[in-house]
């Protein structure tokens, strides 16, 4: 029952995260890329930040009934990795929403770019090869496949069929890759305190951006506020928790499929809200891209 409990947290996850690549295209025909980003890392935040309090004061509490003292933590470490991981996150989250706002009328941009992002899990295999790390060989399968899944996915037209979008959904699972090593870096530190202080990092970087680069009217933040409301609370607060919890109770194989299910739910909701539709050679694209994520993480999944 724990595991199949496990399983049914990761998967609203996932559902979660996807379905927020409707609402970042959504806001990006109101607000900029800037405003978006700082806006809903705020929310996401204010969430976590109220998750805290109300875990810690549970804490406090049984600590109290039971006698034992509170455990005590490197708060000076996981305000360093919150802050690096935040910095990191900035430029992925606004590279993605830029790539989104840069696709022309009638691309599935939301289902394009789910996909694109989730070539994350394959670069993080090459980048932990190259580090020293012993590679699988299912994970260089993996690598071509994947190639040839974003070649059907971005090029099968020709060099007249790469969106700038693309190269920027490309170049944002690049820095979910270095965002992913960084957070590995600060395993042992609290996951929902450093998640907080990354948000507020990220947050407080969009806003400066914001200010700088948009200077968006408070109309146009009013008519966004539904999409950075959801991919504030639901993708950046309540998804992030699940994923924890679901993580303690789920089989690593289960955890891994689940969760990599982000990138369907994303073509699932462009096609169900937006109406967005893909080719044939785009759907065989999203086919190769998905498989190849999954056999990524096969050899994690034999461990």
């Amino acid at each position: 029952m724990k595991k199949t409990k496990g399983s049914i947290m990761l998967l609203f996850a996932a559902f979660f995260w996807g379905t927020t690549f409707v609402a970042q295209t959504t806001a990006s025909d109101q607000i900029g890329t800037f405003t978006f980003n700082g806006s809903r890392s705020i929310v996401g935040a204010a969430f976590l930040a109220l998750l805290i309090l109300a875990r810690t004061g549970m804490k406090k509490q049984k600590a109290k009934v039971s006698g034992e003292p509170v455990e005590k933590e490197s708060i000076k470490r996981t305000v360093i990795g919150g802050i690096l991981c935040g910095c990191v996150l900035f430029f992925a989250t606004n590279l993605q929403q830029s790539g989104i706002a840069a696709y022309p009328e009638g691309v599935a941009s939301s289902g394009r770019s789910g996909f694109l992002t989730a070539t994350y899990v394959v670069m993080v295999a090459i980048v932990s090869g190259l580090l020293g790390k012993k590679l699988h060989k299912i994970v260089y399968v993996a690598v071509f496949v994947c190639l040839g899944g974003m070649y059907m996915l971005c090029m099968s037209g020709g060099i007249d069929n790469l969106y700038f979008g693309d190269l920027l959904g490309l170049l944002c699972a690049v820095c979910f890759t270095g965002h992913i090593l960084t957070v590995d870096h600060f395993n042992d530190c609290d996951s929902v305190k450093i998640s907080c202080i990354q948000f507020i990092t990220n947050g407080v970087l969009s806003l400066i951006c914001m200010a700088i680069f948009e200077q968006p009217a408070w109309s146009d933040l009013a008519a966004a506020w539904f999409p950075i409301l959801y991919a504030g609370i639901f993708s950046s607060g309540i998804a992030y928790t699940l994923q924890i919890a679901g993580q303690k109770y789920a089989d690593p194989a289960v955890a891994s499929i689940v969760m990599s299910l982000e990138s369907v739910f994303a073509v699932l909701g462009g096609f169900v809200v937006l109406h967005e539709v893909l080719a044939p050679r785009e759907i065989v694209g999203c086919v190769l891209v998905f498989t190849a994520v999954i056999l990524a993480q096969v050899p994690q999944m034999r461990k």
